[in-house]
């Protein structure tokens, strides 16, 4: 019998022949933490005498969550996890390098066929590149870091098929709100979910980046695409040699497949308190918006950036809105400044901040105040999360929505403004 890609990737990294529900201790190629959760993975690894990282590509260390500092005692953390990486030679990116699970990207860390863990429960994005990624706790990257080894049960395989073609502002960001509210928040419990289909096939990286951070938000293991032409593309482009990838086999066994056409699907919108409360964009035309977010690892990226700017040209942002953009790396920033995009977002009144999470963790620039409304393009909407839990409700959405959103200073289908 054929391998699930899990299974593949979990069986060339332990030496065995697993399938689901086996327990086995497998090879880690690559781990990252971020300044949110350097702390204890550091307080481990200093009590068990660590040296240098034992995966097979090493480790990062990442600045982003609290970027730039907010505060004097951020700031102690800040330095004791710039002496770390630099006694350990453990690569750093500073404040202002951008987003974990973009930088750890762009750097090229991560390959087709990898097993990569981090210290950030979005660190299944990498599944987008071929790769079984998944987020645990700052002891588990400790231990994967000082052995280069960690345990992993087999999980289930879901497959979900997606075909037909996307229509005019619909894209990554709706469809994934759609699969959760469809299979919700625990639906994909430590599974490994396989996305497959015409849709799929024709997805840019960027919207696959996006379809597999939000994995999580139903539970889910690892979400790793299959390696295609686009997959060679992006890696070429980088200079980075990846010719091959891996596939889930025919005669694979799958534990559920689900089947979606985007035909189906409109501008969705998750909301308040929880990522599977979902519904059309069109059913909240009458909810006021005081601000409206886009960035993080969910939709910081230059088609992202680039998507709002087209709605946004040669309109302004409603009087009275605040509009925060988060470039996901430094250099989208750069690539969005010289393609204009970051001129005509800042000319119809959008606030650029520093690279990195913005707004979303709510730890500093971007907090909102009691009993207001955010409409953000991050993965989650929980009560508290940007920050302020005295009646803020948090809506998520796709960058069209939120550009929509920002000029009419209601929930908006962007449909309606093109």
């Amino acid at each position: 019998m054929g391998k699930t890609i899990a299974e593949k990737v979990l069986s060339s990294h332990s030496g065995s022949d697993c399938r689901p529900g086996d327990i086995v201790i497998a090879d880690v190629d690559f781990c990252m933490s971020q300044d949110g959760t350097s702390s204890m993975m550091m307080r481990e690894l200093r009590s068990m005498g660590f040296v240098s990282p034992k995966t097979k590509r090493g480790m990062a260390m990442v600045i982003d969550h609290n970027s730039p500092c907010p505060s004097a005692d951020v700031s102690v953390i800040h330095k004791a996890i710039r002496s770390f990486a630099d006694s350990h030679s453990i690569p750093l990116h500073d404040v202002g390098e951008g987003v974990c699970h973009q930088v750890v990207l762009e750097q090229g860390k991560v390959l087709p066929g990898d097993l990569v863990i981090g210290a950030d429960s979005h660190t299944c994005t990498y599944g987008a590149l071929n790769a079984c990624s998944t987020g645990l706790g700052s002891a588990d990257v400790a231990a994967a870091a000082y052995t280069g080894k960690l345990w992993f049960k087999v999980p289930e395989t879901m497959v979900l098929r997606v075909d037909g073609d996307f229509g005019l502002m619909i894209g990554a960001k709706d469809l994934i709100l759609t699969i959760i509210g469809k299979l919700t928040a625990d639906g994909a419990t430590y599974k490994s979910l396989e996305f497959k289909g015409a849709a799929i096939d024709s997805m840019c990286m960027d919207g696959r980046m996006t379809v597999a951070n939000m994995a999580v938000e139903m539970g889910a293991k690892f979400c790793p695409f299959e390696f295609d032409s686009t997959t060679a593309k992006w890696f070429s482009e980088r200079g980075i040699h990846a010719e091959h990838g891996l596939s889930c086999d025919p005669d694979a066994r799958v534990e559920s497949e689900m089947d979606f056409c985007t035909d189906d699907i409109v501008p969705m919108v998750a909301r308040p308190h929880s990522v599977d409360n979902v519904c059309p964009a069109s059913e909240l035309a009458d909810v006021l918006v005081d601000q409206v977010f886009i960035g993080t690892c969910t939709n910081g990226r230059l088609g992202d950036l680039e998507a709002a700017a087209r709605i946004l040209k040669g309109r302004t942002v409603k009087r009275g809105m605040r509009l925060i953009i988060a470039p996901a790396s430094r250099a989208i920033l750069l690539d969005a400044i010289e393609a204009g995009i970051m001129h005509q977002l800042i000319k119809s009144g959008a606030v650029v901040v520093s690279p990195g999470c913005g707004p979303c963790v709510g730890t500093h620039a971007g907090v909102p105040s009691d009993d207001e409304t955010v409409l953000s393009t991050a993965n989650r909407n929980f009560k508290g999360r940007m920050g302020n839990n005295k009646g803020v409700n948090i809506f998520l959405s796709s960058p069209e929505t939120a550009a929509a959103t920002a000029i009419r200073g209601t929930i908006t289908d962007p449909r309606e403004v093109m």
